[in-house]
């Protein structure tokens, strides 16, 4: 029986589409390196599992990299999560989706977004701050996130930070405005922001 350790899978097939074959196989021996033409909401679902996907055109450098990265990983209970958490995600809408996948020093975690109080700029990384007092160093910028998470109530504010809006407290005007987030943490707020952050409170 063939047993590969990689494979590319389209998003679109003739008989259907990629991910209707991951959901055949509960525990998949290989990994995957999703591959399209277009982008469209299933690359959003396959940043939220932190995978691989590549752009069609396909560039030969990319495919070298994207292959030799899933040859020198992984932990295979951490990449079935992966799959799974991405299997979940891809029923709902985007604004719908349950769960994010960060890559860390330490490994994975899978964080339940309704958990993150918000993020912070810390250099090229971000930090995660969660409801359970903890927090959470990734090594991506904050932009990136900034755009994952905008269909989930998550706001940019400042330069350094995206809140979760159902975790704001209170909005305080004095010394220049800032805001007081649910575990009582003070978060700076850009002149230019406060509007559109009061408009978007009272749509929730």
């Amino acid at each position: 029986m063939f047993s590969p350790d990689v494979v590319c899978l389209d998003f679109e097939l003739q008989s259907g589409e990629g991910f209707d074959i991951l959901r055949q196989i509960k525990e998949p021996s290989f990994d995957v390196i999703f591959t399209t033409a277009f982008e469209k909401y299933a690359i959003k679902a396959i940043k939220f599992s932190s995978l691989d996907y590549l752009l069609k055109p396909i560039d030969l450098d990319e495919l070298k990299e994207a292959v030799a990265k899933a040859r020198h990983q992984r932990d295979t209970s951490v990449y079935r999560q992966q799959i799974h958490t991405l299997m979940q995600n891809l029923g709902k809408e985007p604004y719908q989706q349950q769960k994010i996948c960060l890559a860390t020093t330490s490994g994975m975690e899978f964080i339940a977004i309704k958990d993150i109080i918000f993020c912070k700029a810390d250099g090229s990384y971000t930090s995660f701050i969660l409801n359970d007092g903890s927090s959470l160093l990734v090594s991506k910028h904050l932009k990136e996130y900034e755009n994952l998470l905008s269909e989930h109530l998550f706001m940019r504010v400042h330069n350094s930070y995206v809140i979760n809006l159902r975790e704001v407290k209170k909005y305080v005007k004095s010394d220049g405005g800032y805001i007081i987030m649910s575990n009582d943490m003070h978060v700076s707020i850009s002149p230019r922001k406060k509007d559109d952050l009061i408009d978007s409170m009272k749509k929730i």
